[in-house]
């Protein structure tokens, strides 16, 4: 499940030390004696703040601030910068590294200064300014501020493994326009040995997010014979995770009890979940796409056949039998005839 950015080159934040950061509060990180966390600053959009929500229109501006604390025992010399996000393989909110090229948050947001050096014990605030274009496309946009520890020599703070940021989500003003699609669906069944007996099928297929909004897919799988007879339902499904604008996830539900009824529907229900700043979440129009395969009952088949052929061995003996029968009353009439002529 990656959109586009993911292809640009990514470091996983919980990568190595098992740094969080990108998420739902103050994050922190320790290793040896390099510790510090970072936290949002408290100012005219609350204090405690668990990460950044804001919605701006196109050409609109604020400012805001990061907080760096040095928990460790000696300086700590950190870069700082804004990156773009997307989800990973395993549905998790990632920031693309900082030699990657940010197209929407990571190239809105900045900080008043690269790096910095804290203190031991001691934090500082980093300024930085959310500032949009002109031409800015409405819409929702997920990123954040990454904070790493240089190492010596190290100018440019590539150490990727040893990142923790603070999450922005950022609405654009204008049109929401959510909306999922199902692509690249497929319907396989694998038989049974019981002639009567059912099987199973596997319905995979790839959740697009083709709106401008974040939504989370709610699933629901199907799969039924002809006329919709027969149909049995999946388990309970997961939601997916939160799905960017653009991004891609995949899916393979398993389905349980299907009878080889020659031709399968597979039907996909996804309820588009909007989230918004808040955390309510709103359902909202079903999406359903349907895929079809061709079911062999190989076992039912075969006993088919040979019913049939026990069947046709029955009527091909007894036309044997009716000839032999004729063949012989038409040999003994003659001789018959013969006799009675005789007397």
């Amino acid at each position: 499940a990656a959109g586009s950015l993911a292809q640009a080159g990514v470091v996983v934040l919980l990568a190595a030390l098992g740094f969080l950061g990108v998420g739902t509060g103050p994050a922190a990180a320790a290793d040896g004696e390099v510790s510090w966390a970072v936290t949002t600053a408290s100012g005219d959009f609350g204090t405690g703040r668990p990460n950044y929500n804001y919605t701006l229109d196109p050409g609109g501006r604020l400012d805001d601030g990061l907080v760096i604390v040095n928990h460790g025992t000696t300086p700590l010399h950190m870069v700082v910068y804004a990156a773009d996000g997307f989800t990973t393989k395993q549905g998790r909110l990632d920031l693309i590294t900082r030699d990657a090229k940010s197209a929407g948050v990571g190239a809105w947001v900045h900080t008043n200064r690269s790096d910095v050096t804290v203190r031991p014990g001691e934090s500082v605030e980093i300024p930085f300014t959310v500032a949009l274009p002109d031409n800015a496309a409405p819409g929702e946009y997920m990123g954040g501020i990454v904070t790493s520890p240089t190492q010596a020599g190290e100018a440019d703070g590539s150490d990727g493994d040893r990142r923790l940021g603070i999450r922005i989500r950022l609405r654009v003003g204008g049109e929401l326009k959510p909306s999922l699609s199902v692509e690249d669906m497929h319907v396989r069944y694998s038989g049974t040995p019981s002639p009567f007996g059912k099987g199973d099928a596997t319905v995979t297929y790839t959740i697009r997010n083709t709106g401008n909004a974040i939504l989370t897919a709610r699933q629901a799988v199907a799969v039924s014979g002809p006329f919709g007879r027969l149909g049995v339902h999946a388990a309970q499904i997961d939601d997916s995770p939160q799905l960017l604008p653009g991004d891609t996830w995949k899916v393979s539900v398993p389905v349980h009890g299907v009878a080889p009824v020659l031709r399968l529907a597979g039907t996909v229900t996804l309820v588009p979940l909007l989230t918004d700043a808040s955390g309510s979440v709103a359902p909202l129009a079903a999406v359903e796409s349907t895929a079809h395969a061709w079911t062999a009952p190989w076992a039912l088949l075969l006993c088919l056949i040979v019913l049939c052929g026990i069947v046709v061995a029955a009527l091909v003996a007894r036309r044997r039998r009716q000839t032999k029968l004729r063949v012989q009353e038409a040999v003994e009439q003659p001789l018959r005839e013969r006799e009675t002529s005789d007397r």
